[in-house]
């Protein structure tokens, strides 16, 4: 029987396919997009941080910091949309990502095996490899097809955008942790918050782009 997690799972991955096709296809709709994902996200972070133990000095650098970054993210974001050679490399990352979260999921229920972490009981080293070889995979194969690019620099790229991916996971499940608190939010019904979805995109897509301009 398929488990209500994973229902979950595909919904969410199939409404993030359609919202890159529509971020594609329509620039107001990614703009509009990209307002209320910096307001929501920025909202969650620090209601998440509100219940962690900190002292108040720490907890306004840390909002100020994340309140940046996310700044910085959309407003990339938005400029490397605007032409479509970036904005081809940029959607593939995004694809990348949200492959990286299904094939995590798919194979640590798989093949299960020994936890990766404490910080999230549920995420597996089997888990963690089937996370890098989809993204690899995927990332592969639309670099061939649509840029008719192939090598060891698509293949690191990949590597390091899963792996950030991840490690943006279980960021936010440790401060989720310490904060005591299952999710992030409750805007999507069953699923969490924002930053519950798209907590892997704010590391993978940086680091997958970083290193794609230092190797090309």
């Amino acid at each position: 029987m398929i488990s209500k997690n994973f229902k979950y799972r595909i919904f969410t991955s199939i409404l993030l396919f359609l919202l890159l096709y529509l971020f594609f296809k329509f620039d107001f709709i990614l703009i509009y997009f990209l307002i209320i994902f910096g307001v929501l996200s920025i909202i969650e972070f620090s209601s998440l941080t509100k219940k962690i133990p900190i002292k108040k000095i720490n907890f306004l650098m840390i909002n100020i910091f994340f309140s940046i970054y996310i700044f910085i993210f959309c407003l990339t974001f938005f400029f490397l949309s605007a032409s479509f050679g970036s904005k081809i490399i940029l959607f593939i990352t995004l694809l990348g990502c949200i492959a990286s979260d299904i094939g995590g999921f798919i194979f640590g229920k798989i093949f299960g095996g020994p936890k990766l972490t404490r910080i999230s009981p549920n995420k597996t080293f089997s888990g963690a490899i089937g996370s890098i070889v989809l993204t690899n995979i995927l990332i592969l194969f639309l670099f061939y097809y649509f840029l008719n690019i192939f090598g060891k620099e698509v293949i690191i790229f990949s590597l390091m955008t899963s792996i950030f991916c991840q490690i943006g996971d279980l960021f936010f499940s440790y401060l989720k942790r310490k904060a005591k608190q299952k999710d992030t939010g409750s805007i999507f019904p069953g699923h969490g918050g924002i930053l519950d979805r798209l907590d892997g995109i704010l590391l993978g897509v940086p680091a997958g782009l970083l290193t794609l301009t230092i190797l090309y």
